[in-house]
């Protein structure tokens, strides 16, 4: 992609307003607490002390909105400490200009390095930057200090209250997590019907993985109905794409096949019955017709084999699945007429895919924040490397934020924090979302500013009108913020100027001033990038070869499995599968970020891109049919898996080295096991097949990176 085709993709992107579903009590909970904070400190210490606690409150708010499964009074305690700390530090060397910068330096880049703990935490540590560089300007003594710090602490305490005193959808993240993999396994269920070997994106399933980890004090609190449904979701998935797959034995027309669609559609249908229940907290109301497809007797005369087996344990998959959605009595008739379709000698507590229990899961633990410290410090030390693209970043928005301030204090414009503020919000360590932002933000500050400074101009609110006027933006970027980067700055910027002008400071400065600033910060945000890039494009093939690597495991264990039956709650095949679903959702984002930048591919083409993508999805599907199929405990063993897993391993990681070193990948070793079974395949219904199939989804990736090498 070119520059100017990337420049103006980023431009349309970070101007983009999406519609989304707005929360109004929540916003409204988050402004009552700023004005709460505002009013309280404008009647017992002036307006400089409620402008600080007003920043505490304000940033406070925003950590509640931030994606995290903690506990949104702990963000907000969290935000509030760490800008409390940021601000008192800055007040202590404010005064000298020297000193203050060595401490914007090493801030900046300390909050550059938290993004390798996550989005969240580096949106709250580049807060911080941005309201220590408005705060400290403020006229203040170091003997007041201490006494600022408490103050914006404060606001992140009211912030906190509110949100156990006034709770608004109580575990309501979690609960669209969950609910969004059950509607995901349902829309998966309803394109098997039309296409048996569809793809399945795991996210949902990996967002929902996330939500389920929970601290000892969440894990006390929290609601039956949001355990052990995430679990069965995971097994259901390689139950629908068993039952669906001609390749288990069902053929692509007849009556089989209807027989297959028709459950498909009444699993679908009890999905989203599920996620709808979840979602809102309600108890389950299934559909008739779904009740009776799956309670039909003829599925033992029309379904046979393998298929027949997937049919069984789908059936009382969902029965689990709705008893454990709705722990109440009302739904008991109907979750027994989906179990109906069991076995009897099936026990009602035991799932019959052989997983264990389909009682609620154990529970996953999260780290307190006291725990969590060393886990932060420990991946941003694994960070200091020369090829990490968030050192790199560090180092960029440290650079570029000195250069905002010390430009902002030469310009003759007064407040020349503007600049290093803009520099320090829109940059991440990625290319597209740095271009966007800094695009957004000047537009957004554009508007607010011109309409907020010609209200202060023309108007003179005075200190409580404008106290109101900052309380009003406030609600209006919580209410907006989930819309778009552009809209929440236009509030944003109104705000930072009815909030200054409640002691009258930045009066004097124009429109023309402050927007000069902002777009003075955003072009230092986009030349660095330039300049100091981290391309993700260079990168895709590392990203592939993790890719192929880790689903090449994922596959070698579930084979392994055939040769010596442990059951299919195997914890090493739940592992493998986890890691290669990360190395997976790794490679998409990376496809993503390098989609718009304006890099020539080296190595990889946008169709080498995506016929890789599809053959490793392929294999990966492979391997989770035959996980669907695990023989169980103390079965006979199958030696020749033994065989497949051993060459399976070799062969994909030996290719993922030739993929990284830029060479022709070769599967030599799966090739020989398929030849040496060619006169005596093994007694197995899927595991020939299986074989077969893993070896042309290697062919074709192989296919895909010499195409895109002979087209350099």
């Amino acid at each position: 992609m070119s520059w100017l085709r990337a420049l103006k993709e980023t431009a349309r992107s970070g101007l983009t307003v999406e519609r989304r579903r707005l929360e109004p009590a929540i916003a409204a909970r988050a402004a009552l607490g700023l004005a709460l904070v505002v009013g309280f400190s404008l009647a017992l210490f002036g307006p400089a002390v409620a402008v600080s606690s007003a920043f505490g409150a304000f940033q406070a708010a925003i950590a509640t909105f931030q994606r995290s499964w903690r506990p949104r009074p702990t963000l907000a305690l969290a935000s509030g400490a760490s800008l409390a700390v940021s601000t008192f530090l800055g007040y202590l060397t404010g005064a000298h200009q020297a000193f203050f910068l060595v401490l914007l330096v090493l801030w900046t880049f300390l909050s550059g390095l938290a993004w390798a703990a996550g989005p969240t935490a580096g949106i709250i540590a580049s807060s911080n930057v941005a309201m220590m560089l408005v705060t400290v300007t403020l006229p203040t003594s170091v003997a007041t200090a201490a006494g600022h710090a408490v103050m914006i602490f404060a606001g992140g305490v009211v912030q906190a209250a509110l949100v156990v005193v006034l709770p608004v959808r109580r575990w309501g993240a979690q609960r669209d997590a969950l609910a969004d993999a059950l509607a995901a396994e349902a829309d998966y269920a309803r394109r098997l019907r039309h296409d048996p070997v569809a793809p399945f994106d795991p996210v949902p399933l990996m967002t929902a993985r996330s939500a389920a980890a929970v601290t000892p004090r969440q894990a006390r609190r929290r609601p039956a109905e949001l355990h052990g449904a995430r679990g069965l979701a995971e097994r259901i998935r390689p139950v629908l794409a068993s039952l669906a797959d001609p390749a288990v034995g069902v053929p692509e027309e007849g009556p089989q096949r209807a027989r297959v669609r028709e459950l498909l559609a009444a699993a679908a249908a009890v999905l989203d019955a599920a996620a709808h229940a979840i979602r809102h907290g309600e108890p389950v109301t299934l559909p008739p017709p779904a009740v009776a497809v799956l309670r039909t007797p003829d599925t033992d005369a029309i379904l046979t084999g393998p298929s027949r087996r997937a049919a069984l344990r789908l059936a009382a998959l969902l029965g689990d699945v709705v008893e454990t959605a709705e722990p109440r009595t009302e739904t008991t008739d109907a979750t027994g007429a989906i179990e109906a379709t069991a076995t009897p000698a099936t026990p009602a507590t035991t799932s019959t895919t052989g997983h264990g229990p389909a009682s609620p899961a154990s529970t996953r633990a999260r780290p307190t924040l006291v725990r969590l410290v060393p886990l932060v410090v420990a991946k941003a030390r694994a960070e200091l490397r020369r090829d990490s693209p968030v050192l790199r970043h560090a180092i960029r928005v440290s650079v570029v934020t000195a250069a905002g301030y010390l430009l902002g204090a030469v310009l003759p414009f007064g407040h020349g924090y503007w600049a290093p503020m803009a520099s320090v919000m829109v940059m991440r360590p990625d290319f597209s979302q740095t271009y966007a932002r800094s695009v957004a933000r000047f537009g957004g500050t554009l508007v607010g500013v011109a309409l907020a400074t010609a209200v202060v101009r023309s108007a003179d609110p005075g200190t409580y009108l404008s106290a109101a006027l900052a309380v009003v933006c406030a609600f209006a970027m919580y209410l907006l913020m989930r819309t778009g980067y552009a809209a929440g700055q236009v509030f944003v910027a109104a705000y930072v100027v009815f909030l200054l002008g409640m002691e009258g400071a930045g009066l004097t400065q124009t429109v023309r001033d402050r927007v000069t600033l902002t777009l003075l910060g955003g072009i230092l945000a986009m030349l660095a990038y330039a300049v100091y890039p981290a391309w993700e494009t260079p990168r895709l093939r590392g990203r592939l070869a993790d890719w192929l690597a880790s689903v090449g495991r994922y596959a070698a264990v579930v084979t392994a499995r055939y040769a010596d039956p442990a059951g299919t709650g195997s914890p090493d095949v739940r592992e493998a599968l986890l890691d290669t679903r990360a190395a997976r959702i790794a490679w998409q984002e990376a496809v993503e970020r390098a989609t718009h930048e304006p890099v020539r591919h080296r190595g990889l083409s946008h169709a080498a891109v995506e016929q890789a993508d599809h053959a490793l999805a392929e294999f990966g599907r492979v391997a989770m049919l035959l996980e669907a199929h695990l023989p169980e405990h103390g079965a006979p063993p199958l030696p020749p898996a033994a065989t497949l897993a051993e060459s399976l391993h070799r062969a994909t990681e030996r290719g993922a080295k030739e993929v990284r070193e830029r060479k022709e990948p070769h599967w030599d070793d799966l090739r020989e096991t398929l030849d040496a079974w060619s006169d005596d395949p093994p007694d197995h219904f899927l595991l020939h097949k299986g074989a077969t199939l893993f070896l042309e989804a290697l062919d074709e990736v192989t296919t895909a990176l010499m195409e895109s090498t002979r087209a350099r």
